[in-house]
């Protein structure tokens, strides 16, 4: 009887948290999108937001760096380490993406090929950007699709993990580890491209 209990306790425990990822993975997306494209660039007064592109940089590289570094230990059966990097890699990215609101939130948007920082990039400067303005806007869209839907996957990955439903956690995992290190590895990628056009 007790364990019948426990079990009805177990499985109510796991639709409320299955529930809370699924809210958190709708809420996050909406929240970030109002954020970036309401006109809100100087509400937070005279603040110095200039260095959080670099450091956003940073936050990324050290999350790839986990991911990598927790596959391998996966691999090689270390699973308190395993564990330890991709707890890591979760924290990192939730910083990143703290950061990369209150950047853009008080920040005005930079543009690919805005050479003189006008904020509008003339027919002449996208002949200078030439075809890296394409491969940048492809990467970008492919780095923020990727980023919005994989909220639920990473959630329910560590979920599971921490709970030791493994099998569950192997599952998600085989989806989740090459996205997320895509979006990592990719917002490099975008802030090397696009920094050169920073002129704060």
């Amino acid at each position: 009887m007790n364990k019948n209990i426990e079990l009805g306790a177990t499985t109510a425990n796991e639709r409320f948290y299955l529930g809370l990822i699924a809210v958190l993975s709708v809420a996050i997306p909406v929240v970030v999108a109002v954020l970036l494209y309401l006109p809100q660039t100087g509400k937070l007064g005279d603040l110095d937001v200039s260095f959080l592109p670099h450091f956003n940089a940073v936050l990324n590289s050290a999350t790839a760096i986990c991911l990598v570094s927790g596959y391998y230990m996966m691999k090689k059966q270390q699973y308190n380490t395993h564990r330890a990097m991709m707890l890591a890699a979760f924290a990192l990215s939730s910083m990143f993406l703290v950061s990369y609101v209150v950047y853009h939130f008080q920040a005005p948007s930079t543009k690919f090929g805005d050479i003189d920082g006008n904020g509008i990039v003339s027919e002449i400067e996208k002949t200078a950007a030439g075809g890296m303005r394409m491969v940048y806007f492809v990467l970008l869209i492919l780095h923020i699709f990727l980023a919005a839907i994989i909220v639920p996957f990473v959630l329910t990955s560590i979920y599971f993990g921490v709970t030791k439903q493994f099998e569950k956690h192997k599952k998600v995992s085989r989806f989740t580890f090459p996205m997320w290190l895509f979006v990592a590895v990719s917002g490099v990628v975008v802030y090397l491209m696009i920094s050169p056009y920073y002129h704060h």
